[in-house]
């Protein structure tokens, strides 16, 4: 299975992947890891992707998926078309939504130091979403812990 962990930037894909990742003893795959240099640039920059510059990214990583019996990735998959790329002739895959509301998302955003994902790209991330119709669904403002076992009961149950 091909669990993919969802949202916009803040909303803890990385922090919560590699926790469920670890309690399920799959790999976790960051789909930040597979950005062309190019994308990395432009976000550094404080240029929001478009679709154009998305699609070699989510191709590369839908290989990526495809050598996987089971994973864990982390993708902002923000849209419908975005996730049906990155998970196309993938059988089993089960996407997890994580949300929360956009003041704390905007705070964690604005403490962390990533690497190429500024603070001002964030409402462009909260206008591009478009949440999944058929997901698990996570509130991302508890525990982390608890957001992981949620999730795996939810995989597992």
């Amino acid at each position: 299975m091909i669990v993919l962990l969802m949202g916009v930037s803040g909303a803890g894909k990385t922090t919560l992947g590699e926790r469920l990742a670890k309690r399920l003893a799959w790999p976790f795959i960051d789909a930040d890891d597979y950005h062309p240099a190019a994308n990395v640039a432009k976000m550094a920059a404080g240029i929001a992707l478009e679709d154009e510059d998305r699609w070699p990214w989510l191709d590369a990583l839908n290989r990526r998926l495809r050598e996987e019996h089971n994973a864990v990735v982390a993708c902002s998959a923000l849209k419908e078309s975005y996730r049906a790329r990155l998970l196309a002739g993938i059988v089993d895959a089960r996407v997890v939504f994580l949300h929360g509301a956009k003041a704390l998302i905007a705070e964690r955003v604005a403490e962390r130091k990533h690497r190429y994902m500024p603070a001002s790209l964030l409402e462009s991330q909260f206008a591009a979403l478009e949440p999944p119709r058929h997901a698990i669904t996570v509130n991302v403002a508890g525990d982390p812990d608890a957001c992981v076992e949620v999730i795996a009961a939810a995989l597992l149950g």
